[in-house]
């Protein structure tokens, strides 16, 4: 059938023209992967080999269907069609050939026959390709170049390339069959960790954040940060730090959190008289923060528990006071810049009623009730939800059933047969909209965590991991700051070309042993310290992704909105620090000193904020913000008595400032008088 006989249309989602066929077919496919999700994580959990190989040749089907070959704003043509018919038989032959055959490569394990190397062959190149349409091309150079990597030896297939190679990089090299069988026919390839966890957990917690969208929880999340915050200086700013809080850790991406909430609150702020740069940058730092905050962490408290082995409750115990900390110090910026500049709240009548917000969106409460409570039960996470899913579906459906039934028929819209009809195909088609949206807002995440899978396969079939380790140690030396700012640069350059689940992935496996091994900081903390780093790009110019929406929103200048961002999000570089040497807030410890390292730490960021602003109650002169730097270096020093006497200054400096208010505004009261 011609494209001409079938009108195309935009796909929402992915900005290509697509003819309505198409779009059927991608309906299709993304509700049969929801449903196929629900029910391998609530009815009928599946073994591990045909739980991924199904997602992922249903997830690579999506990304060829969605994504045409020569990008979105060209038709495919008849070569276009081709290729992509070619990539998404390649798909179905990914899967389909692990579900049928599983039984019989587990028996040839090791010893694989040439259709094994064929078909792992073309998954490879088929989970590259998909990954360069839905993720990008610098996710999938890196993992053609870890291939290749893997080939240079004098015993593997380009063994001329291993000559090129600096001597703490080179290895014995490895053919196509270990390779492939690494890749495609083990547990540490494609197949790994990384698509485990994509597979299970991240799903299902998109699908519950798709449902939570498409049932308006996010305006409802909105409203009650405004109805909460909007009466304050800078009121909309801070509502924007309190939403993307929120949606921020349901999301999972913090450039979705940005064009979501930030379509709302950049305006916002722009017309309270911040700046178009600022109010971006607010947005962006904001949205970021949503990546590290509990529960979800945009799917890295799944990850971390995994590849700590911790339960996952203790995971998000222990990254709520870090949260809190960074959102603590945002919020602080943005109250400082209303200081600076004499903004005023919005008046009453133009906020939400925090009484007239909850009567309309209370039932939103419910399903992250149970949510809490089920994880709070030790309940596996894929299966919390399961049922939080299920019961966003069931309150949103009671919701309008009862409005349907007992408040219309008051308003002159009596119930009949036809309103009836009318009102269950609207609720078949929100449904089937709720399991469309998961299903694509999950193939971004998922193929970054396949082609993950390959670079974390060649990083253990070739050792780099342990010579990457080696590497760190000699550049820094042994010094642990170096290391942590080595780590710091790796995260910024990974994140340029990286999703930040997939360079917190690829950091981990390079550094993680030596950050562990090698200068002993514990596990947890060295994970949670990498994870935040990955966070990175979001806000550091030169490529400032969120920033760079937000600046979308806002019409500022990308460099200056992504330069605002960097600012804001100060707390991503300290906290990881404090961590390090007071591992007491993350690993426990007597009362009295996490007490005392939770009250500097505050305290720390506090006046860091004050000092790169120049302002808290009134303007701070360059002498105190100097001696506040110099006081932060103190409060990380692992001693108390060098601790102790950093607080003491930084009290010092910002009581003279206070005082200094005073005395400013005391004439003018005398005066009046």
């Amino acid at each position: 059938m011609s494209e001409s006989a079938n009108p195309p249309v935009t796909v929402p989602g992915g900005n290509a023209i697509q003819p309505r066929p198409i779009l059927w077919l991608i309906t299709l496919v993304a509700v049969g992967l929801s449903l196929f999700q629900l029910y391998s994580a609530g009815i009928q959990p599946l073994g591990l080999f045909y739980q991924r190989s199904i997602h992922l040749m249903l997830i690579m089907m999506l990304a060829f269907l969605i994504f045409p070959v020569f990008g979105p704003n060209r038709r495919r043509g008849v070569l276009g069609w081709a290729i992509d018919a070619i990539f998404f038989a390649g798909a179905l032959i990914t899967g389909g050939y692990l579900v049928l055959y599983l039984d019989e490569i587990i028996r040839r394990a090791g010893f694989w026959s040439q259709t094994d190397i064929i078909v792992g062959c073309i998954a490879t190149i088929t989970v590259l390709e998909a990954s360069r349409r839905a993720v990008g091309l610098g996710m999938t150079i890196i993992g053609a170049l870890a291939i290749v990597y893997a080939f240079a030896g004098p015993r593997g297939e380009l063994p001329w390339l291993g000559e090129w190679l600096p001597g703490i990089l080179g290895h014995r090299g490895y053919n196509i069959d270990r390779v492939v069988g690494q890749l495609y026919l083990g547990q540490e390839g494609i197949f790994g960790l990384p698509l485990g966890v994509a597979a299970t957990y991240i799903f299902v917690f998109v699908l519950f954040g798709a449902f939570l969208e498409s049932t308006g929880a996010g305006k409802f999340f909105i409203d009650m940060a405004y109805a909460a915050t909007g009466r304050q200086r800078g009121g909309p700013a801070k509502a924007a730090v309190i939403a993307s809080a929120g949606m921020g850790s349901i999301s999972g991406s913090a450039i979705a959190n940005v064009v979501t909430t930030g379509a709302f609150t950049i305006p916002l702020m722009k017309r309270l008289g911040y700046k178009p740069h600022q109010a971006g940058g607010i947005e962006a730092a904001a949205s970021t923060g949503g990546q590290i905050m509990p529960p979800l962490m945009g799917a890295g408290a799944f990850l971390i528990a995994e590849y700590t082995n911790t339960p996952y409750l203790d995971v998000v115990k222990v990254s709520i006071l870090p949260a809190i900390m960074y959102f603590a110090t945002v919020y602080l910026f943005v109250h400082i810049i209303a200081l600076k500049q004499g903004m005023q709240g919005l008046p009453r009548s133009e906020l939400p009623q925090m009484r007239d917000v909850m009567r309309e969106g209370w039932h939103f409460l419910l399903p992250l009730a149970v949510l809490v409570w089920l994880l709070a039960m030790h309940m596996s996470p894929m299966r919390v939800g399961f049922y939080a899913v299920i019961t966003m579906v069931a309150v949103a459906a009671l919701r309008y059933a009862i409005w349907f039934l007992f408040v219309a028929p008051q308003q002159g819209q009596p119930v009949t047969l036809a309103s009836t009809g009318r009102v269950v195909w609207a609720g078949v088609v929100k449904l089937i909209e709720g399991l469309e949206l998961g299903a694509r807002n999950a193939v971004a995440v998922s193929m970054a965590c396949a082609v993950a899978g390959i670079i974390v396969g060649v990083v253990g079939l070739t050792g780099l991991g342990l010579k990457f380790s080696a590497m760190m140690m000699a550049f820094s030396g042994g010094n642990i700051v170096l290391a942590l700012l080595m780590v710091l640069l790796a995260s910024l350059i990974l994140g340029m070309g990286l999703p930040v689940t997939a360079s917190y992935i690829v950091l981990i496996v390079l550094v993680g042993p030596a950050l562990t091994a090698e200068f002993g900081i514990p596990l947890l903390i060295a994970h949670l310290v990498v994870f935040w780093y990955s966070q990175d790009s979001n806000v550091t110019p030169p490529i400032a992704l969120a920033g760079f929406a937000g600046a979308a929103i806002a019409g500022s200048k990308p460099m200056a909105t992504g330069v605002q961002a960097w600012k804001f999000a100060k707390g991503l570089y300290l906290i990881p620090v404090f961590m390090v040497f007071n591992p007491e807030i993350i690993m426990g410890g007597p009362l009295h000193v996490l007490a005392w390292n939770g009250v500097i730490a505050i305290l720390a960021l506090g006046a860091f904020a004050a000092a790169l602003e120049g302002y808290l109650f009134t303007r701070m002169s360059w002498l105190p913000r100097i001696a506040i730097a110099g006081a932060i270096v103190a409060v990380f020093y692992p001693s108390f008595l060098v601790e102790a006497a950093g607080v003491a200054v930084m009290i010092v400096a910002i009581g003279a400032n206070w005082l200094a208010s005073r005395r400013e505004t005391h004439p003018a009261g005398s005066g009046a008088a």
